[in-house]
């Protein structure tokens, strides 16, 4: 059986060969690579690995800590850098990733007031993953800090609330911000006390004054050149209305990749994706070398949302070569609660489309149960920390998927190593 699931994902990696720019299959040689650096892992994936049930897969994955050595892999994406830990799309975020070995890091991509493009998870998320609300820009929010209304048992009658956007300010006004952990708390009744919020598997320890540097989407390709990672942006949808001050859509779409190639980016480093398969099919039809390996992500919230078969080949027959759903479209449980391909999953392959999933590393505390959006689909399955080492081996293995997105890039990149993804 464990031949047999090698030779799945050999036969779906390598099909990808051409596209993913050097990712290459399951026991395959690594070849030189002057990018290639030595990954800093940390203790977590080894607790992970201890916390794991007795299987052969936990004894291949203990044998695997006895490495001296663990390298990057194009398997490891750093989603939005390394933030579990780190605030989300900053400087010390990316080069977290790319030190846990992520091969490939993400920089969302949004714009501001004067179209420069910035790095930010959103268009309208300044005010709960940064600053801004305690600074003066805190004017230019289209919805000021409007504090939460308790009841006289301190019961949540009405949440804090503000909305701050990138649109509304240029781009010298956002690199003045600090990137802090995405987060609020709904009941603040103060400014300080909503910017607070962290969930308690979270940390601030790296939320200080002198970290959560913001960076412009020019300022990230040349970070991210220099740590010598791969490249994903993601085209985030705009909050205000397109066109935006004579900014269409297509010129949005099109400013992205024009940054790459002014930086002389080579197409086969970088995967652009987005939500909206407009833009997506811009990109195949417009800047085809980039098109090429764009990304289509997938919404779905639910598995009743997820595309059929028909539609499946329907994007491959339009250029796209790539889908990224969330983890649990391509997850189920078979009659024994074991964890298994799901027929989305088993579709995606024979339309001949290739996978990425997200995200790893962002559901909290595990062995809790109800784990959430990400685990919905068989979180029956999972009753400890060490089983979501269990779901990326079926996603790898039996899925054969190509990369998958973790907000700690050193899990991924220790499993990739051990298993011979490079």
């Amino acid at each position: 059986m464990r031949r047999h699931l090698f030779a799945f994902t050999v036969a779906s990696l390598a099909s990808l060969a051409s596209l993913a720019g050097g990712l290459q299959p399951v026991g395959a040689a690594a070849a030189p690579d002057s990018n290639s650096r030595v990954a800093q892992l940390g203790p977590r994936p080894f607790f992970l690995v201890g916390d794991m049930a007795d299987s052969p897969l936990k004894r291949q994955l203990q044998a695997c800590t006895r490495r001296a050595i663990f390298t990057r892999s194009d398997f490891s994406i750093g989603h939005r850098g390394a933030a579990m830990q780190f605030p989300e799309h900053t400087k010390q975020s990316y080069e977290a990733a790319a030190r846990m070995g992520a091969g490939i890091v993400e920089c969302d991509v949004t714009f501001t007031k004067d179209k420069e493009l910035v790095c930010r998870h959103a268009q309208n998320d300044l005010h709960t993953s940064t600053n801004i609300l305690a600074t003066p820009l805190a004017s230019t929010c289209i919805k000021p800090f409007t504090p939460a209304v308790l009841g006289a048992g301190g019961n949540l009658i009405t949440p804090a609330s503000a909305e701050c956007r990138t649109s509304e300010i240029t781009l010298a006004e956002f690199k003045s911000l600090r990137g802090k952990m995405d987060a609020s708390n709904p009941k603040a009744r103060t400014v300080a006390e909503y910017l607070a919020g962290t969930a308690s598997w979270r940390t601030d320890a790296y939320s200080g004054p002198s970290s959560g540097t913001l960076l412009s989407h020019k300022e990230s390709i040349e970070l991210f050149e220099t740590l010598g990672v791969k490249m994903t942006p993601e085209l985030k949808s705009p909050s205000v209305s397109m066109p935006f001050d004579g900014f269409t859509q297509e010129a949005y779409a099109q400013k992205m990749i024009d940054e790459y190639e002014a930086a002389r980016v080579p197409a086969n480093r970088v995967w652009p994706q987005s939500f909206n398969k407009a833009d997506v099919l811009y990109w195949v039809d417009n800047t085809p070398a980039f098109g090429k390996q764009a990304v289509y992500l997938d919404d779905a919230t639910s598995v009743a949302d997820l595309p059929g078969a028909t539609e499946l080949a329907k994007y491959k027959a339009e250029g796209i070569n790539i889908v990224a759903p969330p983890i649990f479209a391509l997850l189920t449980v078979d009659a024994a609660n074991q964890i298994v391909p799901s027929q989305y999953a088993v579709n995606a392959k024979a339309a001949g489309l290739s996978i990425i999933t997200w995200t790893l590393e962002r559901s909290g505390l595990l062995a809790d149960g109800n784990n959430g959006f990400f685990y919905q689909s068989f979180d029956s399955a999972v009753k400890r920390e060490g089983d979501m080492l269990v779901a990326l081996d079926v996603l790898a293995r039996q899925v054969g998927i190509v990369g998958i997105f973790s907000d700690w890039p050193a899990t991924v990149t220790f499993y990739a190593n051990c298993v011979g993804l490079k």
